[in-house]
């Protein structure tokens, strides 16, 4: 009994192995050059931090404004015609900083590296929502959720390991070394994806729904996601700088707690979305972050804070397949590329706009403030799921 049941998920992540891989390999190109940049931007090119926040956002914006085309193009083409256009796009961003190395002029560098920031940003959507609609047709809509906690983890891993690894490359070699690196790592993932069979084009001769209206139908679970999401964003920006004004060590491991346990939910309890439904593993996962949030609120000394920290990477590592769960079963098969792509963006709005408005916070309240909010931004996003299921169970009735 337990062979035959485990067998198709045994399969299924063999089926996802060779995209997860795509995934790890595209996003280190995304990863990698962050730390760098503003070491190479304010540290040897010269300019004010103000451009360095510039530079380091361009990439973002441009992924928030591509989305809507990534999704139409994978809904029309197939998701790997998709991949196979938004890697060379990456390695092209990669060019681009290279060129930009070789520039002895500061500001025909700049404008060079600003070139490479926006290319990035399309050629992420296009890579990022063609893996995952791929993923999902390869397993099939019924494991949604594995596919983007699977996709998930190697979206965390490569930002992860790329983060330490720009740095080094930057403090040990150059910013050219970062660049050629940013080249490399989107051929190999285009390589992996050419070894991999295409799945049918489901939208190519239908109808498409107009990408407003796809934002309609799940906007609750977007909007339940985004909220989720401001915890971890002000947890990776403000957590050293928090634990440095309580005058407490190893703020280090706050991260590689919650990283730890984010990464290890996903491993043991990836298959929940799809066994016991969205909706339901959502609301446990976010009680779980709003305790996290509580103790780092509340943290009288080191050991609370690094068990917030734990806890609300335990508790945001399934808000994101959970939610994508409930999403993809709203959309008809033939517009899951712009239904992807548009769940992307919650994502990517709350990545914006979490850092600006917490510094805000933390500037008039404190760092304590910070998770206040956090906590907050948890218990609004139950309410969030909790209303939908509300009119759904009404609406059943």
């Amino acid at each position: 009994m337990n062979n035959a049941s485990s067998s198709p998920s045994h399969a299924s992540a063999l089926r996802l192995l060779p995209l997860v891989a795509v995934v790890f390999s595209g996003f280190l190109a995304v990863g990698l050059p962050l730390p760098a940049l503003p070491l190479y931007v304010n540290g040897q090119l010269g300019f004010s931090p103000l451009v360095v926040g510039w530079i380091i956002g361009l990439q973002p914006l441009t992924t928030i404004l591509t989305r809507k085309f990534a999704g139409g193009y994978v809904d029309r083409h197939g998701p790997r015609q998709s991949v196979m256009m938004g890697l060379p796009m990456a390695a092209m961003a990669g060019l681009l900083y290279v060129a930009s190395a070789l520039i002895p002029h500061p500001p025909a560098a700049l404008a060079v590296l600003v070139a490479g920031r926006l290319l990035m940003g399309p050629a992420e959507s296009l890579f990022l929502t063609g893996t995952m609609t791929w993923g999902i047709g390869r397993v099939g809509p019924q494991r949604t959720g594995i596919v983007m906690s699977w996709q998930g983890i190697a979206m965390f891993a490569a930002l992860g390991l790329g983060a330490p690894v720009g740095v080094w490359v930057m403090q040990h070699v150059n910013f050219l070394a970062v660049g050629l690196a940013t080249v490399a790592f989107p051929i190999v993932g285009l390589a992996i994806a050419s070894c991999v069979p295409p799945v049918p084009v489901t939208g190519g001769g239908r109808k498409q729904v107009p990408f407003l209206r796809v934002i309609g139908m799940i906007w609750r679970q977007g909007a339940a996601l985004s909220l989720a999401s401001a915890p971890f964003a002000v947890l990776t920006a403000f957590v050293v700088l928090y634990f440095a004004s309580r005058g407490w060590e190893d703020a280090g491991l706050a991260l590689t707690g919650f990283a730890a346990g984010y990464i290890l939910v996903r491993l043991f309890f990836g298959r929940l979305p799809d066994r016991l439904g969205g909706s339901k593993v959502a609301l446990i996962s976010l009680a779980i972050e709003a305790l996290g949030q509580f103790l780092l609120w509340m943290a009288p000394s080191s050991g609370f804070a690094l068990a917030g920290a734990t806890l609300t990477g335990v508790g945001f590592s399934l808000v994101f397949p959970a939610m994508g769960v409930e999403a993809m079963r709203r959309v008809p098969p033939e517009n899951r590329g712009v239904a992807v792509g548009g769940f992307l963006v919650f994502v990517d709005i709350t990545s914006g706009v979490t850092g600006p408005l917490a510094g805000l916070l933390i500037g008039a309240y404190g760092y304590r403030a910070a998770f206040l909010a956090g906590l907050a931004a948890c218990l609004v996003s139950i309410a969030v799921i909790l209303f939908g299921m509300g009119k759904e169970t009404r609406r059943g009735a």
